[in-house]
């Protein structure tokens, strides 16, 4: 069913209201990509158009943690965990199907702003010296090696820095090191045969969690104020509405 777009009147930002205001990961990243999209959509309920379902890539994460939580389930590593030598295994917390649920995930209250930032993360690994390992499953297709290289793949390091932030602010000790499980679904295989084959790869990734609280300070100051903030110059939606409002004239 396609959804219809219109204006929304719930879950607005209201400025110099008490009240918490929640804040997901994904509308944090929102903000990163373009300020004024974020804006009219926090403060005036005009969000942009969605996308189609990533069905394939759900079902992708709905069983790699079915995988790896049969091997939490007896405190022992995965293959491949093993495979990369990583000394962890998979977590055990009664919360953690809560922080996996969609629109619930790990909370945190930022005092300062008065937001309740929110994400919810694939997995988490524990080590020896009990440091907290976020992991994040991603899935794709492609014929070369799948890397973090790619400039739009800095919204994956965005987000696992988050999660690491937010583990940190409910009092967990956390690795600076996270773990992508990126699944490549390959394109080599004589047929289709009803079936997608993978080729997995862990990709370690240092992450820094130094800008999230600038960040933070910045979003609260834009949905403080009572004028439009500056589109992003890479915004597709922006330059959209600009095309588009030049020829309804």
């Amino acid at each position: 069913m396609q959804r219809t777009t219109g204006k929304r009147t719930r879950n607005l930002y209201v400025p110099g209201s008490r009240q918490p205001f929640k804040l997901s990961r994904s509308r944090l990243e929102n903000y990163m990509r373009c300020p004024r999209c974020f804006y009219l959509d926090r403060r005036h309920g005009v969000d942009q158009p969605s996308g189609p379902p990533f069905n394939l890539n759900s079902a992708v994460d709905a069983l790699l943690k079915k995988e790896f939580d049969a091997h939490r389930a007896k405190a022992e590593p995965h293959p491949l965990m093993q495979a990369y030598h990583i000394d962890a295994v998979p977590f055990v917390h009664p919360s953690l199907n809560k922080w996996r649920e969609n629109f619930v995930g790990v909370q945190y209250l930022h005092e300062r702003t008065h937001f309740i930032i929110t994400g919810a993360v694939d997995d988490i690994w524990i080590n020896p010296q009990d440091d907290l390992l976020v992991v994040d499953y991603k899935a794709t297709s492609k014929e070369t090696e799948v890397t973090l290289d790619a400039a739009w793949q800095d919204s994956y390091k965005r987000q696992m820095e988050i999660y690491q932030w937010l583990l940190r602010k409910n009092g967990f000790s956390v690795s600076d090191t996270g773990y992508f499980v990126y699944c490549n679904a390959r394109r080599d295989t004589k047929a289709f045969d009803g079936k997608l084959e993978f080729d997995i790869k862990l990709i370690p990734y240092i992450g820094s969690d130094d800008w999230i609280e600038n960040v933070l300070d910045d979003v609260k100051r834009t949905l403080d104020a009572d004028t439009l903030p500056a589109s992003a110059p890479t915004c597709e939606y922006c330059a959209y509405r600009s095309a588009a409002k030049e020829i309804e004239k």
